[in-house]
């Protein structure tokens, strides 16, 4: 009697397998209907000359569809599977070029394939100068550059190419950076050599020599590179993102071996305008300043009674003038149109010189 109850609970496989099938159905309808209404979007785009990409748009969608699942689907899962379904629409709407820190299977790579999603027509660069230079001067619509890391500090050479380039940031990237051991041995003990950048072996420093001591590395231009020497070989490993196990059909021994486990960069997405939304999140901008007592003091002091909080400033020695310095900030606030130009007024007549490089939408760091 109990097993017969216990059976009933179960349900049928085959009429579970007819509702997905139904459901799927309904699922691909709807996605070409939202397909032929993005493509509308796209042409309302193209003739008021407005950029296909709408980082605070995208933002606001992402919301709104997770406030509005009951689950079960994790909040995770749904923002992934829009992700791609934005892509689409954008690819659908026009194709637009998006240069990284190449080759593919760089942190870059999977930095922008993480928020631009994979249908994004993404071009590798050697340096960063080539992607700032891309998208300046040579029509690329969007770059992704590393611009700091919660261990290593502010991409020096990327503050600087800002000042020598007119671009400007759309949006930010919290990528989180953990390392793998990939290789196409079997077992740890079959590695004889460790090939990657600099950096992630220097990462992960103490964890290889507890479990690999006295094996030789070998630093490369970029893990991505290091990842193709090593899938030619039996016996080496490399370090670097997890996802370069799949793309070279290696064997991922070991996960998340950095020394330091909460590392993360941001990288911010640079195209050739400002962005045209009226959302203000975040703004970045660089100044110098008059050389005289008190000049950093107080455009600190007119921030502070605007109540705009400054989450990061760093300076830097500004190119071809000795001891003079330009400054980097990242200032925190949302006012209206008319209010936010009065206050960056405020703030330029305290400096030398101001810039802005951005108005764009915060994005919280996502485990």
């Amino acid at each position: 009697m109990a097993d017969n109850e216990k059976n009933n609970d179960v349900p049928d496989l085959g009429n579970l397998r007819v509702q997905i099938d139904s459901l799927d159905k309904q699922i691909v309808d709807l996605l070409n209907k939202r397909a032929e209404v993005s493509l509308g979007v796209g042409r309302w785009k193209a003739a008021n000359d407005e950029p296909i990409y709408k980082p605070f748009r995208e933002q606001e969608v992402m919301n709104k569809i997770a406030d509005s699942s009951p689950g079960p689907l994790p909040d995770k899962h749904l923002r992934t599977i829009y992700r791609e379904i934005m892509s689409s629409s954008r690819h659908l709407q026009r194709p637009e070029r998006v240069v990284f820190l190449g080759p593919e299977g760089t942190f870059s790579y999977f930095a922008a394939i993480e928020h631009m999603g994979s249908a994004a027509a993404l071009t590798p660069k050697n340096n960063f100068e080539e992607i700032f230079r891309a998208v300046a001067e040579e029509g690329a619509e969007l770059g992704v550059i590393p611009l700091e890391n919660s261990i290593e500090g502010t991409v020096g050479q990327v503050v600087d190419l800002f000042m020598k380039y007119k671009v400007y940031i759309q949006a930010e990237v919290f990528s989180r950076i953990s390392h793998s051991l990939i290789s196409n041995a079997e077992r740890i003990e079959d590695v004889e050599v460790i090939y990657s950048h600099p950096q992630p072996l220097g990462q992960c420093r103490e964890w290889l020599n507890k479990n690999l001591p006295g094996v030789p590395t070998i630093p490369m231009e970029s893990s991505a590179e290091a990842a193709e020497v090593v899938a030619g070989k039996k016996a080496a490993a490399v370090v670097g993102h997890a996802k370069l196990a799949d793309m070279h059909g290696m064997n991922l021994l070991a996960d998340s071996i950095e020394d330091l486990p909460d590392n993360w960069t941001r990288f911010v997405i640079i195209g050739s305008a400002p962005s045209k939304e009226e959302k203000r999140d975040k703004t970045s901008i660089l100044f110098t300043l008059p050389n005289r007592p008190g000049a950093l003091a107080r455009v600190l002091t007119t921030l502070a009674h605007q109540g705009i909080n400054m989450t990061k400033l760093e300076s830097r020695p500004f190119r071809g003038e000795k001891w003079k310095y330009v400054f980097f900030a990242d200032l925190e606030f949302d006012f209206s149109g008319n209010k936010y130009e009065d206050v960056l007024d405020d703030i330029r007549h305290q400096c030398h010189t101001l810039r802005v490089l951005g108005a764009y939408p915060t994005q919280e760091e996502r485990q």
